[in-house]
């Protein structure tokens, strides 16, 4: 009968075997088998549940992580610890055409992890407060003694420099860039600012600023940091952690001869202002184009750029469109309308002989405007009286030329080149017009439903402008809503319609849309995605600094797991080889009794008693 033999690696005394014929006899196994069958179902038992503790621990320390991830930035109120060394600091001065404004930025030391980007937020006083100050008026109003700017802006650097640590002044990054107010100085007058600044401005403070720190920067850049902005605050370049999160595929520009990779979906950006309106929003799949001229016209309007650390790695490398259109925010297109009405009335009048507008008693019925409200158009001399009809169809109708869409394929406003949006699968953020249109007035800010959204639209153009009025005294809309708003809130609801959907091309049924002023109760600048863009390389002073706590911080984490199943290895290895020593006694004084009355036998018979124990 064939046994299987289990031997330890103790005294050869420590030997025992199990029988197969007593295995399926159970009843007549001996107390050493069920002990050893025992403890072999404790051992499996227990490292499955080892597998299954460790795994939940470290699911809910993922989960925990991201929570915590997200908690930051919806709380992100606290004062900055300026007492903390491990704590950098950033600069940027927003010098737009109404005035400059100060962003004084911070984040903790990089965690060396080349996959990830800085932790960067805006930095809070003692009392809580953004860390930022707006002087006016705009640094374009220097053209003509450029010798004054560093005077101009210094206020906002002595701010800064009161709150930035002084040991950290040497180290901070100071960026002055400037926008739409001196994009349209000559260029002779743009550098002569520029100078002034790069060399006074040394002199005066300490700041890290360099000649590449001081720009002029264009309205595609602008878009591009925005989007950054935008898309770093709601997490959108965080690793993939949940299989419910919304993804991407992606073919990473540069690299179109390989596979594509999933990815976190960005979020697409809207920002209709009082003069222009830009799109931004990512594109994940390689375009073609129509023809070489669209081609052409397409390399200003995408960007592709790296936001890693490493210019090796194509995690983060990200191909953006971005198109701006001057005329096409809400005041700017209210005076283009009132234009064409004005001058096209007046022809009218001059060829048909008529008085349309010339007196209040015949006044240009505009659809445009709420329900009898009066209201006037002055040019040159002359006044044309306008009153309102609330017809919110026929204003939409009649605006639809101002769009000036062409019959050619993948163009937007203006016939402008924009590549194909995958409605199914994208998301955006109307910010500016986008979220007053919606709010303000309607209180329908947030989620966009495009029948909900005309309806209010419809009823609110078709109401008196006395019942409005009344309204408007009872507080029954936003508390920043003005009479302005109320007057011109018909005409811009049909405008923002009128582009998102004719303009943009987005289907009516796109409910993928959100109108906010705020993410996570911040007002996101462009400034942020500047900071974010310009100090992507400065991670790698930390990744070098901490490669071997990294490595030996990842050699803890993996080596808890392997010493947890090894402590329980050795526990259950001394826990059987105190078992079989207790049973080894148990056999010794068992026998003990036998052999002492074998001895005396023997002994009587004569055999010397040392032979008795060389038998056993």
């Amino acid at each position: 009968m064939g046994r299987i033999g289990i031997s330890c690696l103790f005294p050869a005394s420590w030997h025992f075997s199990i029988s197969p014929v007593g295995c399926p006899r159970i009843l007549n196994t001996n107390l050493r088998q069920i002990i050893v069958i025992s403890l072999l179902a404790a051992a499996v038992s227990l490292l499955y549940f080892s597998v299954v503790i460790i795994r939940n621990k470290y699911g809910r320390l993922s989960k925990d992580k991201k929570f915590q991830r997200y908690l930051a930035r919806v709380t992100d109120i606290e004062a900055t610890d300026t007492n903390n060394p491990n704590v950098n600091y950033g600069i940027v001065v927003d010098c737009g055409s109404s005035g400059s404004r100060i962003f004084v930025y911070c984040w903790p030391r990089h965690n060396g992890n080349p996959h990830d980007l800085l932790d960067i937020r805006q930095m809070r006083d003692k009392n809580r407060k953004p860390v930022v100050m707006k002087i006016k008026p705009g640094i374009s109003e220097f053209a003509t003694s450029p010798e004054k700017v560093s005077d101009y802006i210094s206020p906002l650097l002595n701010f800064a420099a009161e709150h930035v640590p002084r040991a950290k002044h040497k180290e901070t990054p100071l960026y002055i860039l400037c926008t739409a107010g001196m994009r349209i100085l000559p260029e002779s007058q743009q550098k002569a600012i520029l100078e002034d600044l790069l060399t006074d401005i040394p002199v005066h403070f300490d700041f890290l600023f360099s000649d590449s720190h001081a720009e002029v920067i264009s309205g595609k850049q602008e878009g591009v940091y925005a989007w950054i902005g935008i898309n770093f605050v709601l997490g959108r370049f965080e690793h993939i952690e949940d299989d419910d999160e919304a993804v991407v595929e992606v073919n990473v520009p540069g690299s179109e001869s390989s596979e594509a990779i999933l990815r976190k979906r960005t979020a697409g950006i809207l920002d209709m202002g009082g003069v222009s309106t830009q799109i931004a929003y990512e594109v994940p799949k390689t375009v073609s184009f129509a023809s070489s001229q669209q081609e052409e016209v397409a390399k200003n309007l995408l960007a592709e750029f790296n936001l890693g650390c490493d210019i090796h790695q194509t995690e983060h490398v990200y191909r953006v469109y971005v198109a701006t259109f001057l005329g096409f925010g809400g005041n700017a297109a209210r005076q283009r309308y009132e234009d064409r009405i004005f001058s096209s009335t007046v022809q009218k009048n001059r060829l048909l002989g008529k008085q349309t507008g010339l007196t209040p008693d015949t006044p240009f019925l505009d659809p445009c405007l709420p329900l009898d409200i009066k209201d006037e158009i002055q040019q040159n001399g002359q006044t044309l009286y306008l009153r309102g009809t609330g017809n919110f169809d026929l204003c939409r109708e009649t605006i639809q030329p101002f769009m000036n869409k062409t019959n050619e394929t993948q163009t937007s406003l203006n016939g402008v080149y924009q590549p194909p949006i995958h409605f199914q699968n994208s998301e955006f953020y109307g910010f500016s017009e986008f979220y007053y249109c919606t709010e303000d007035v309607l209180r329908m800010g947030g989620d966009y439903d495009a029948a909900a959204f005309t309806r209010a639209a419809k009823d609110y153009c078709a109401t008196k402008w006395s019942i409005l009025r009344e309204r408007f005294d009872r507080g029954l809309y936003a508390s920043h809503a003005d009479l302005h708003r109320l007057k011109y809130q018909c005409f811009k609801s049909a405008w923002m319609f009128e582009v998102f959907h004719r303009g943009f091309s987005f289907p009516v049924s796109y409910r993928n849309l959100k109108t906010a002023l705020q993410v996570y109760d911040k007002e996101v600048q462009w400034t942020l995605g500047a900071i974010l863009y310009r100090t992507r390389f400065l991670p790698l002073r930390d990744i070098q600094q901490e490669t071997f706590r990294a490595n030996h911080a990842h050699w803890r984490g993996f080596s808890f797991v392997y010493n947890h199943y090894l402590f329980s290895g050795c526990f259950l290895v001394v826990l059987l080889a105190i078992l079989l020593y207790l049973l080894r006694l148990r056999r010794i004084h068992r026998r003990a009794p036998r052999s002492s009355s074998a001895a005396a036998v023997w002994l009587e018979e004569g055999l010397p008693s040392q032979k008795i124990a060389g038998t056993l």
